[in-house]
């Protein structure tokens, strides 16, 4: 289920509800940390099912559960006092200020889950503070990062920031090449990454089909000129009102995805001269995508494949893409849902032959999860430097 929306009126801003900063919001007004977690965690169990909430419409249900705790403390949470101001001083001299935010969203693009980020960003804060720190050198605080991470969650939380910062003191691009059938929320999970991990450049192979369209004319490229599953009608002698047989299914498919391929490579190429990381998604993004690219470039790339494996749920993820997005036309991807549903067939039996994970894609978070572990994992076998070496 997604997590429910909290919307700063005010500056206009949307943010999810996250329990850590609840959590370190009743701290801050002088709540022990046990029963400020037990607030925290029962209001996040109470707006579970709201899909968006103000700030104001948060502190109508927190006030309640606080009352007892006295008038100063109400007094705390309502107006917070300002943050002290902490600065960062990196090597080449410049300065900037420590902010709880930025410094939870790297986290965040190591693997951690937000709510974790926050709160570890949090205490990361408090302890600066608490021994009056004005100043630190960004040597310092990824120290004092990486063993709070160690401390507070482990050592694994740890060692994936260890890897992230190695990996962006690298200079060397991510490619995270990720495919699937239709349906299986590539473009949801890519922008999701995307976020995660800051990268700017994001590319989808249907919008690269569409280029090649106007380019290309239908009686010179046929196979182009039609859906995916459908790209098999464009076959020479094929009966087109014939129903599809797995073989032509997939023949048509795969010739399709050879003419993009094309289209894929020079955006992947562009990507590694400007030394730049990139998302490349879609249906034709399939396991055996240009296997010699890779020898090509120090890049760093890796291929996940979506999946939804279950008839229903992928039928029904298709009928809510027509409401959302009338264009895709719903109904015209039912029809032809048997061919839909072999082609990802296809596609989970090469990857599984070739060795590309597929992640099923049943939860936004889970999921998100899961490829953000795939996605460490395979820099971790690039980067194994020690604190001392990487900071």
């Amino acid at each position: 289920m997604a997590r429910p929306v909290v919307i700063d009126e005010s500056e206009g801003t949307r943010f999810p509800f996250l329990r850590g900063i609840l959590t370190r919001s009743l701290q801050a007004a002088g709540i022990p940390f046990e029963q400020a977690y037990e607030i925290a965690s029962t209001v996040r169990a109470e707006v579970a099912e709201v899909g968006e909430l103000t700030t104001d419409e948060l502190r109508a249900r927190v006030l309640p559960r606080i009352e007892s705790f006295g008038p100063d403390v109400l007094q705390r949470y309502l107006r917070p006092p300002v943050p002290a101001s902490i600065g960062i001083r990196f090597s080449d001299g410049h300065e900037s200020a420590f902010s709880r935010g930025r410094h939870r969203l790297t986290l965040v693009s190591c693997g951690l889950a937000p709510e974790d980020a926050a709160d570890v960003a949090a205490r990361i804060y408090d302890d600066l503070v608490g021994r009056g720190v004005d100043v630190i050198s960004s040597t310092d605080l990824r120290h004092l990062t990486y063993k709070r991470l160690t401390t507070d969650l482990g050592g694994e939380a740890a060692r994936q920031y260890l890897v992230w910062q190695e990996f962006q003191r690298s200079n060397r691009p991510l490619v995270v090449i990720l495919g699937g059938g239709v349906g299986s929320g590539k473009s949801t999970i890519a922008a999701q990454i995307a976020h995660r991990l800051e990268i700017v450049r994001t590319q989808s192979t249907d919008m690269l089909r569409e280029v090649m369209r106007v380019m290309v004319p239908q009686r010179l490229m046929p196979v182009l000129h039609t859906s995916t599953f459908k790209a098999w009608q464009a076959l020479p002698a094929t009966d087109r009102n014939g129903k599809h047989t797995t073989a032509a299914l997939i023949d048509g498919y795969v010739m399709q995805a050879e003419h993009v391929a094309i289209a894929c490579e020079a955006v992947i190429q562009r990507a590694m001269r400007e030394r730049v990381s990139l998302i490349l998604e879609g249906v034709h993004a399939h396991p055996g995508l240009m296997p010699d690219i890779e020898k090509e470039t120090d890049a760093i790339f890796v291929r996940i494949v979506l999946a939804v494996l279950k008839k229903r749920k992928l039928q029904s993820r298709i009928r809510g893409r027509g409401k959302v997005e009338p264009d895709r036309r719903a109904k015209r991807y039912l029809k032809y849902f048997d061919g839909i549903w072999d082609l990802q067939r296809f596609m989970l039996e090469e990857a599984d032959q070739v060795g590309v994970p597929i992640v099923a894609n049943d939860d936004l978070d889970n999921t998100v999860h899961e490829v953000m572990g795939i996605l460490m994992n395979r820099l971790a076998q690039e980067f194994q430097g020690t604190p001392e070496e990487v900071f």
